[in-house]
């Protein structure tokens, strides 16, 4: 690897659900300089959102130094938005009181804290090969075999 001191880390996700609930995948386009590496998994039961974050928490525990610099691409506003807008951390004062994905969002906060992360919110469906490739991977998992169980989801979390 070249000079990486001040390289940033760029990281595309993307989740989908099939019938929301129901099958799910994640996928992830991570991007270090002219690295590359994808990845994805599927579930059998759960959500969009929680795929759309379960995403970003697969890309960030996959990292192996911390207090990198971050971009993360998402067509989700729901992610971006309670991260960027500070939702999440109202959501932690009132101990996720009536939100959803509790136990991915408090996975994801030390992740998150490990880096300088930025999200930036990209337009699904649309002409960015990055996201596209991200929904590619994500639905090829959800209709793929040997589907995962989302515990948390299939707990009521």
């Amino acid at each position: 690897m070249t000079n990486q001191t001040n390289q940033q880390l760029i990281i595309y996700t993307d989740g989908a659900a099939r019938g929301n609930p129901g099958r799910g995948g994640y996928g992830i386009v991570l991007i270090w300089g002219n690295i590359r590496r994808e990845l994805s998994g599927g579930y059998r039961m759960t959500t969009n959102n929680r795929m759309e974050l379960l995403a970003v928490i697969v890309a960030l525990e996959a990292l192996t130094r911390e207090g990198l610099d971050i971009q993360v691409y998402t067509d989700s506003q729901y992610l971006v938005n309670a991260v960027e807008k500070g939702w999440l951390w109202n959501w932690v004062k009132i101990g996720f009181k009536d939100k959803k994905n509790r136990d991915l969002w408090e996975r994801f906060i030390p992740l998150y804290r490990r880096h300088r992360v930025k999200f930036n919110w990209v337009k699904g469906h649309a002409s960015n090969p990055e996201n596209n490739r991200c929904d590619q991977l994500a639905t090829e998992a959800a209709d793929g075999g040997n589907l995962q169980v989302d515990v948390g989801y299939e707990r009521g979390e």
